[in-house]
């Protein structure tokens, strides 16, 4: 029996002036209310980047550079797997279109909201990577 291939999803460290941008899931109801990096599915035939890409423009509704990848691959449940790059908005003023809302969160403020689980250690090296400069 063949293996179950990973769906991977895409996630983008938006960074800018020292900040990180967070959203707040509107949903599904079990993740509401949790804070993750923008981004999702990665659809048949799409590139990462491109999905990337196509998230940020269909929840934030800007155009983003993709930079460095952050860390390598991070375990989601049921199958998904998160990869996840720093960006910057390069055209546009993020919205929280698919988001109940968006917050910038400057070095001292990253842990001031209850990131989902998954996403709290590439916080982490988020942190370390501002820290680099």
């Amino acid at each position: 029996m063949a293996e179950q291939a990973e769906q991977i999803v895409v996630g983008a460290a938006i960074v800018a002036g020292g900040r990180l941008l967070a959203a707040q899931r509107a949903e599904p109801p079990a993740l509401y209310g949790g804070w993750e990096f923008p981004g999702g599915k990665v659809n048949p035939g799409e590139s990462e980047v491109a999905a990337l890409i196509r998230e940020c423009d269909e929840e934030l509704g800007v155009l983003i550079k993709v930079g460095a990848r952050v860390g390598g691959d991070w375990a989601l449940a049921d199958g998904y797997l998160l990869r996840v790059w720093l960006a910057e908005v390069v055209a546009g003023v993020p919205e929280p279109k698919e988001h109940l809302e968006l917050r910038w969160l400057a070095r001292s403020d990253l842990y001031t909201v209850p990131w989902l689980p998954a996403d709290l250690p590439i916080v982490h090296a988020v942190e370390k990577l501002l820290d680099e400069g």
